[in-house]
C-alpha cells in the first residue's frame, strides 16, 4: 500500500488540478516583452553603426547560445522541476534588459570599421558590442519556451494537447499584438527607444514574479527513489522482495533522443520550420525600412495584424476545426498555406503584404501548435523536457544559419529572398505526408498502464 501510494504521488497532477493561466500568463508576457523591442531594433543596429548582415548575426547570437542552453535546461527542468528552471530562464531574461538599457546611453565608440563586397558596410560600436552580450545573456538562459512546452504537455491530458497547444499560440500572439503596437507608440515619444526597453523590463518582472507567485510546480512521473527506503522489515529481515522497477536516468544524449520512433524524423522539420522563417524575420524588417520606407509606426502596425489575425486563428478556428481533424492533417495543411504566403513579400504593394501577412497567420496558426502537439505526443513523459530542449535547440541552430545567411543573401537578392521561405516549407508540407502515418500513442499507453 505504501508503495503504491508513493508511485501515484509521483504520477503527473491532473489537468483539471492545474490551472493553466499562470503558464499562459509567463508566455503572453515573455512574448510582449520581446516583441516590443522587435519593430525598433533594426533601426537601434542601424543607428549603432549595423547593417543587415550585423542585424542577423545578432539576432544568430541569441540563438546560437540558446542552442546551448535550451537542452541543459530542459533536461534539469526533468530533474528538477518546470517551475524552478523557467524561474532561472526569466532570471537571466530580466539582466539582458538591464543590460540592453545600458547599452542605449554608452558612446559611440568605434573598434572596427568595414567595407566589403560580401558584409556590406558597417562599424562596430561599443553599443552594438554591449547589446550582443545583451542577446548572448537571454540566449543562454533562454529554454523558457521549450520548458513551458514541457510544463503544458505535463499537465494536459492527450485529447487536449492540440487546442491547449493552441491556447499557448494564442497568447504568445497577444503579446505580438500588443507588443509592436506598443512600441510604436512609445517609440513616437521624444525618449525613443527608452521607453520600450523599459516597458520589456517591466514586462519581464511581472513574469518573474507570476513564476514566483502562481505557478505550480510540474515534473515528469519517473520514481527517483526506492519508495520502501529503510523500515523495520527490512532490519528485521523480513521485507518483501521489490516488485518495482526504477527508470530515472537524468542524462539523455543527443544520440539517445534521435533513437526514439519518429523523433529524429520530426525533429527535423522543426529545423525546417525555423529556417524558413528565420530567413523571413531577417529580411522583412531590412526590406521593410531599406525599400519600402517604412517607419517605425508602419512596422508596429503590420506586426500588430499578423499577431492580431493568428490569434483568431489559433483561438476559435484552430479550436473547431482541431475537433474535427487531427493534429498530422491540419500542421499538413497549415505548412501548404504558409509556403503560399512567402510568396506575397516578393511583391512591393500594400495590399499584397497584407494578404501575405493573413495567410502567413492562418498557414503558421494551423501549423505550429499542431506540429508541437505531435511532438509532445510522439514521446513518453519522462522525455518531454530532453525533447523540448533539443526541439529548442534545433530551432536555435536554425535560427543561426537562418539569420547569418539569410542576412548575407538579402544582400545580394533582395526581397527574392522570400521565394526561398517558400520553397523551405513546401519541402516540410510534403514531409507531412509521412508523419499522416505516424500513430501517435505513447501518452495513451502510458495513461492506459
Amino acid at each position: 500500500m505504501k508503495v503504491e501510494k508513493f508511485i501515484k504521488s509521483k504520477l503527473p497532477k491532473n489537468v483539471n488540478q492545474v490551472s493553466l493561466y499562470p503558464i499562459l500568463a509567463v508566455n503572453f508576457v515573455g512574448t510582449l516583452g520581446f516583441s516590443i523591442v522587435l519593430p525598433f531594433l533594426i533601426f537601434l543596429v542601424t543607428r549603432f553603426g549595423g547593417n543587415a548582415v550585423v542585424y542577423g548575426i545578432m539576432g544568430a547570437t541569441y540563438s546560437a547560445f540558446q542552442l546551448v542552453g535550451a537542452p541543459i535546461l530542459g533536461r534539469w527542468s526533468d530533474i528538477y522541476g518546470r517551475r524552478k528552471i523557467l524561474l532561472l530562464s526569466q532570471l537571466g531574461t530580466l539582466l539582458s534588459w538591464f543590460i540592453f538599457l545600458a547599452a542605449l546611453y554608452l558612446p559611440l565608440d568605434e573598434f572596427l570599421k568595414v567595407d566589403s563586397a560580401l558584409l556590406g558596410t558597417f562599424t562596430l560600436t561599443l553599443p552594438l558590442i554591449i547589446l550582443f552580450i545583451a542577446r548572448a545573456l537571454d540566449g543562454i538562459t533562454g529554454g523558457n519556451v521549450s520548458v513551458a512546452n514541457a510544463y503544458l504537455a505535463d499537465v494536459t491530458a492527450e485529447d487536449k494537447r492540440n487546442e491547449n497547444f493552441g491556447k499557448m499560440a494564442v497568447s504568445a500572439n497577444l503579446g505580438f499584438i500588443i507588443g509592436p503596437a506598443l512600441a510604436g507608440l512609445l517609440g513616437a515619444t521624444q525618449w525613443g527607444e527608452t521607453l520600450p526597453v523599459l516597458a520589456a523590463l517591466l514586462i519581464s518582472v511581472i513574469a518573474t514574479l507570476i513564476i514566483i507567485l502562481f505557478l505550480k510546480d510540474s515534473k515528469p512521473s519517473a520514481i527517483e527513489k526506492n519508495p520502501e527506503g529503510l523500515n523495520v522489515r527490512k532490519v528485521l529481515g523480513q521485507e518483501q522482495k521489490d516488485c518495482f522497477k526504477i527508470d530515472c536516468k537524468e542524462n539523455h544524449t543527443f544520440t539517445d533522443i534521435l533513437k526514439l520512433k519518429n523523433i529524429a524524423y520530426l525533429l527535423t522539420i522543426y529545423f525546417l520550420v525555423f529556417l524558413g522563417f528565420n530567413f523571413f524575420y531577417i529580411a522583412f524588417p531590412v526590406h521593410a525600412v531599406t525599400a519600402l520606407t517604412w517607419t517605425l509606426s508602419d512596422i508596429g502596425i503590420f506586426f500588430a495584424y499578423i499577431g492580431f489575425t493568428m490569434v483568431i486563428v489559433q483561438g476559435p478556428v484552430l479550436k473547431r476545426l482541431s475537433q474535427k481533424y487531427s493534429d498530422t492533417i491540419l500542421a499538413t495543411i497549415g505548412s501548404f498555406i504558409l509556403a503560399v504566403s512567402f510568396l506575397f513579400f516578393t511583391s512591393n504593394v500594400l495590399w499584397m503584404l497584407y494578404i501575405g501577412g493573413a495567410l502567413l497567420s492562418l498557414g503558421n496558426g494551423l501549423m505550429w501548435s499542431s506540429i508541437l502537439s505531435i511532438l509532445s505526443k510522439a514521446s513518453e513523459e519522462k522525455y518531454q523536457g530532453t525533447i523540448q530542449g533539443f526541439a529548442g535547440s534545433a530551432g536555435s541552430l536554425a535560427s543561426i544559419i537562418g539569420l547569418i545567411i539569410g542576412g548575407l543573401i538579402y544582400e545580394q537578392v533582395g526581397n527574392e529572398i522570400f521565394i526561398l521561405s517558400a520553397i523551405i516549407i513546401f519541402i516540410v508540407f510534403f514531409m507531412g505526408f509521412k508523419v499522416l502515418s505516424i500513430k501517435l500513442n505513447f501518452v495513451q499507453n502510458n495513461s492506459a498502464s
